[in-house]
Formats: structure tokens, C-alpha cells, sequence
């Protein structure tokens, strides 16, 4: 089983620029889809951005596509969300997800292991 532990996420200005990272272990990333997911207080977690389990194909939410991209390093078993242009509707908690061989689109959240989460706040 993959366990997950996310970083970097911290108080950024609007307009800013913030990479967050997600370390696995227990397993290689390599045949895992990676995703990245973001929640706010009283809403549900959303998809953010996926990567399927070969890096062939990414996807993202509307709200940050052009923003927003995802990556990952199978050398480093780790992956990563480069952010630009932050605005303060990017205030949220972000949670890294990874599910084997999946596709990168999201899928039930039962299917993920997930990360803990790291707190992002855009103040304006």
C-alpha cells in the first residue's frame, strides 16, 4: 500500500506562484494515476488536477487549467502541483491521491490512498 505524505503549502500573495509536493512510499508511483484535490470548510473535496498511471494524458477542473499543472518524478517517487497566478479562490486545503493503474480523471474517493493535506491560503 502507497501511503502519502504532501508539502508546501503555505500563505501566498495573489498572483504568486507555489509548487506543493507529495513524497510517496511503500510502493513506486510509476503504476499509480496521481491526482491532486482541494476542500474548503463546508464544501466537498473537489478535483483539481490527474495524471494517469503512464504520464501519457493529464487532466484538470476548469477553474485552473492554464494554472495549474501536474507532474510527477517516478526517480523520486514523488509528484507535484505547479501553481501560477494564484487568486484567493485558491484558498483551500489540497490532498494528493494516487490509485493504481487508474486513468487520472477522478473517480470515487474510496478508490484513492490519500495524503494528509497541506493548507493553501491566498490572501488578496
Amino acid at each position: 500500500q502507497v501511503e502519502l505524505v504532501e508539502s508546501g503549502g503555505r500563505l501566498m500573495q495573489a498572483g504568486d506562484s507555489l509548487r506543493l509536493s507529495c513524497v510517496a512510499s511503500g510502493r513506486t508511483v510509476s503504476s499509480y494515476a496521481i491526482s491532486w484535490f482541494r476542500q474548503t470548510p463546508g464544501k466537498d473535496r473537489e478535483f483539481v488536477a490527474g495524471m494517469n498511471w503512464s504520464g501519457s494524458s493529464t487532466f484538470y477542473a476548469d477553474a485552473v487549467k492554464g494554472r495549474f499543472t501536474i507532474s510527477k518524478d517516478n526517480a523520486l517517487n514523488t509528484f507535484y502541483l505547479e501553481m501560477h497566478s494564484l487568486n484567493p479562490d485558491d484558498t483551500a486545503v489540497y490532498y494528493c491521491a494516487a490509485d493504481r493503474y487508474g486513468t487520472g480523471r477522478p473517480v470515487l474517493e474510496s478508490a484513492y490512498t490519500w495524503g494528509q493535506g497541506t493548507q493553501v491560503t491566498v490572501s488578496s
